[in-house]
């Protein structure tokens, strides 16, 4: 640093508030601190920085290890953001959710000194491990905890999630908005917070409209199991006793009830109507185009970081729900007409 400051002809401590985006240096002084550190190569050195500051700046970051959208699509969102604000990431992967494995993966990252830890905890065993572990960093979880967990939650057990729930209700409610009668729905597994918000959004929305709800099949989040349950639902349909409209808890779920209905001869959406979850990168290219629910990763993400940090400044820092967005494409529609 004393090298680009003589290089810049500022103080030393001008080029720090460049490295550190302080708002009080000109433009012009700016530029020029800039082009020395450039043309010298300068780079920070963290563990020079961690001595002065007492900060590691890095953030743990605890996944499942799956390779679901989900949980992969989120662990990039909140490397991503870290990056943004200047901090490194340590990931570990649990390969088992037993409290021994998830409070060996914590007190590795407190061996590492992080600032700070964010658990992408789609899973009951990890969420429950976690909140009893006293960890002396910030915690923030990645999960859809119910709103009675959510409410509970302390400082060591603050949450960030897109609101699973109301991503099924926006989906159940296209479909009978539609004017489908029912909307049947094809569940993810009933130990993952997500699949639970989503099965109770579906209830939520049919109760709403006054339709009382048959009992959903409850599979794996794979396209195998949706397909699984689509053979049954598609035979349902061509005997004329079967539903017009599927919620599934995942788009892959969708994807193998799209292959059920074709093999059995039907059409989607002429026969059955099917809506998603995730909006997997391919949806838009399903045959027909997947009407789904597309959650914003990269806020959740943004969040997850800055609630961390948020936490390490001293600031109130609350539990967060991202609104999803619907996306409509063309694998639903209003019902076949029946004949008179």
């Amino acid at each position: 640093m004393a090298d680009v400051a003589a290089l810049a002809g500022v103080s030393h401590q001008t080029v720090s508030r460049v490295l550190n985006a302080h708002p009080s240096v000109r433009e012009a002084t700016r530029d020029k601190v800039l082009a020395a550190i450039e043309e010298l190569g300068y780079r920070r050195n963290s563990a020079a920085r961690a001595l002065v500051t007492s900060r590691s700046a890095t953030l743990g970051v605890v996944t499942t290890g799956s390779a679901l959208f989900g949980p992969t699509s989120t662990l990039i969102a909140v490397e991503e953001a870290a990056r943004d604000q200047g901090y490194f990431v340590s990931v570990a992967t649990l390969r088992s959710y037993d409290t021994a494995s998830i409070n060996q993966v914590l007190e590795h990252f407190m061996a590492q000194g992080v600032d700070g830890i964010v658990v992408i905890a789609p899973h009951d065993a990890v969420a429950a491990a976690v909140e009893s572990f006293r960890s002396p960093v910030p915690v923030v979880l990645v999960a859809a905890l119910e709103p009675s967990s959510a409410d509970a939650s302390g400082p060591s057990t603050l949450s960030v999630a897109v609101d699973q729930r109301a991503g099924a209700r926006l989906a159940t409610e296209l479909l009978l908005d539609l004017g489908h009668a029912d909307v049947v729905h094809v569940a993810g597994p009933q130990d993952w917070f997500d699949a639970r918000e989503r099965l109770a959004g579906w209830r939520e929305a049919l109760d709403a409209h006054g339709v009382r709800p048959a009992r959903p099949r409850e599979c794996s989040w794979s396209a195998g199991d949706g397909y699984a349950a689509g053979r049954d639902l598609a035979e349902a349909v061509a005997a004329g006793e079967g539903p017009t409209a599927v919620f599934a808890g995942n788009d892959q779920l969708a994807l193998g009830v799209l292959r059920a209905v074709w093999e059995r001869g039907l059409r989607a959406p002429e026969d059955v109507s099917v809506v998603g979850f995730d909006d997997v990168a391919g949806a838009a290219y399903f045959v027909p185009p997947l009407t789904t629910v597309r959650q914003p990763f990269a806020e959740v993400g943004a969040h997850a970081v800055a609630m961390v940090l948020g936490s390490l400044a001293g600031d109130t820092v609350a539990t967060r729900r991202i609104a999803p967005e619907l996306v409509v494409r063309s694998s639903t529609a209003p019902p076949r007409p029946t004949a008179r």
